[in-house]
């Protein structure tokens, strides 16, 4: 399979806008950047959003660490990654700060820049944007990346969103750790979810350790082994079962560490 072209020209920005990369919002949004279009100074991560319904492209581990935290929060609706700036302001910003825009070093040709995270809230009957960058705290002394956030920060000050820059620092590492544990678990099969009921009333109602009362559950059901614990992580994704997220989640815990949510009569499991 042939590699695709990383050289940035006018004709292929007017491709990637005509195919609506950048636009969108929700299940319809197109991140203006994706996996295959960067080469990655860590590990790139393809992952389904349960916000979104659809998978976001994320250009290294601190950016799916991030991600991780608003997929699980609440409050956050919407999730558009590698968005991207209006090259005429950004070009007029940089010409105003006497700052080099940044170019393709091969054509020459001025680059979209892009935003890491345009994040949708909703707190009560309000609705807001923010835009969140994501480095790591080793590269925020290098000069020309300072000059590249000023014009980013400058863009979204004039549209008057809040902006701000995402370290390393900033995360909690641990809460990023479980939240990826469980985070893909938030899909599952409908025949599963009656399972996924009985395991909650059977753990509920008794005493003991995870792994032990997975057993005994597979064994009384007549189940494979590990679906205890997929249907426990599917709880746990849906938050129907909560735990301290920032201790590491073990089976070796007693139930008794875990809290169970009331689910209300009639409540379809799975909704």
């Amino acid at each position: 399979m042939a590699k695709r072209k990383r050289e940035w020209t006018e004709e292929k920005i007017a491709r990637y806008q005509q195919q609506g990369k950048g636009m969108g919002e929700g299940a319809a949004y197109k991140p203006w950047l994706t996996i295959q279009d960067v080469p990655s100074s860590g590990r790139a991560h393809r992952i389904y959003g349960t916000k979104t319904n659809r998978i976001h492209h994320l250009l290294s581990d601190l950016e799916r660490d991030y991600f991780y935290l608003l997929d699980w929060a609440d409050n956050v609706v919407d999730i558009r990654e590698q968005f991207p700036l209006n090259r005429e302001i950004t070009t007029r910003i940089a010409e105003e700060k006497s700052i080099s825009h940044p170019e393709d070093h091969t054509t020459k040709t001025p680059l979209v820049m892009t935003t890491d995270f345009l994040i949708t809230i909703r707190q009560e009957s309000q609705t807001f944007v923010l835009a969140r960058t994501l480095k790591p705290s080793e590269q925020l002394e290098n000069p020309r990346t300072i000059e590249k956030f000023d014009i980013e920060r400058v863009y979204w000050e004039e549209k008057g969103i809040d902006w701000a820059i995402i370290t390393e620092k900033d995360l909690p590492v641990e809460i990023c750790r479980n939240i990826g544990r469980f985070q893909s678990y938030k899909r599952i099969e409908q025949p599963m979810l009656e399972i996924v009921e009985e395991l909650f009333e059977y753990v509920r109602r008794r005493k003991g350790v995870l792994s032990r009362l997975f057993a005994q559950f597979e064994e009384e059901y007549a189940l494979e082994s590990g679906t205890a614990l997929h249907c426990f992580k599917y709880l746990v994704a849906s938050k129907l079962i909560t735990f301290d997220m920032k201790s590491p989640f073990s089976v070796r815990k007693e139930i008794s560490y875990f809290t169970f949510v009331e689910v209300a009569h009639g409540q379809e499991w799975g909704a």
